[in-house]
């Protein structure tokens, strides 16, 4: 199966196009959580136990898991998300070629997520060792969210600006049509446009929830079914930190509930 076949199973077995974000800081989950062995897989374990059923799947950013028990904690995670959901390392890679080669074995083949966020800088060498696992998909940094993305994405080069020079080249490159494209949800004129002329390329759309993306024009621009709405903040720390186990889960739930209901309603 290839990730665009698993992807439009799932958003419609759920009738989701929502992923959350586990961006997990052991500083901001709830006390009850710190008890355990290891409170960061078991926060992670209750919110997929909470809302496995009404989501297309999860984003793991790879930050909050680089140190010295983060790897044991993804592997567990992992491992307790179902199969028919999509697994997202939020990893933004993009090294030399012989480096690649061995973050695609990691995180492709041994952790088996099923794509991966990518820093397009260094080229076509680079994205190789991820975009040849042909059932993997490598979503491109094209347009970001953070304040400071105009100071190269949107630098002209010619008479195009340079994400859309690295647009150019992802559909150069997608020979396996593995390769999908990350916006932040504030760029809707430029979503417009992309997923109007390329509609078959898996987007992931950051920055509704916590970084204020403005979802009404975001859909209004929105043409492209194979889209993933990435929810973070707003979902996993939605709860207060005094709350306990039971009262979290609920509190998750309905958050997710009334995101993806609203993603539904006006996509």
């Amino acid at each position: 199966m290839t990730y665009l076949q698993k992807l439009q199973s799932v958003v419609k077995k759920n009738n989701s196009n929502l992923v959350i974000g586990l961006d997990s800081d052991i500083k901001k989950i709830p006390k009850c959580f710190l008890k355990y062995s290891d409170p960061v897989y078991e926060f992670n374990h209750y919110i997929i136990c909470a809302t496995k059923d009404i989501v297309a799947g999860y984003k793991l950013n790879m930050a909050f898991y680089e140190n010295a028990k983060g790897y044991k904690t993804v592997e567990k995670t992992l491992k307790y998300i179902p199969d028919n959901l999509i697994k997202i390392c939020d990893a933004k890679r993009g090294d030399i070629e012989n480096t690649d080669e061995l973050y695609a074995r990691n995180f492709f083949d041994e952790l088996n997520f099923d794509a991966i966020t990518f820093q397009p800088y260094m080229g076509s060498d680079s994205i190789k060792p991820f975009i040849e696992r042909k059932d993997k998909l490598t979503y491109v940094l094209i347009l970001t969210s953070n304040p400071g993305s105009g100071d190269f994405q949107k630098l002209k080069a010619g008479k195009k600006f340079l994400f859309e020079h690295i647009i150019d080249k992802c559909v150069e490159w997608n020979k396996n049509e593995n390769i999908g494209f990350v916006f932040g949800s504030n760029h809707t004129k430029e979503i417009g446009k992309y997923s109007k002329e390329l509609p078959d390329y898996p987007m992931l759309i950051p920055g509704v929830g916590s970084q204020h993306g403005e979802a009404d024009g975001l859909f209004k621009n929105l043409h492209n079914k194979n889209f993933l709405i990435n929810v973070s903040r707003s979902i996993i720390y939605s709860s207060p930190r005094d709350t306990e186990r039971k009262d979290f889960e609920k509190i998750v739930r309905a958050k997710t509930t009334e995101l993806n209901n609203s993603i539904n309603q006006k996509s």
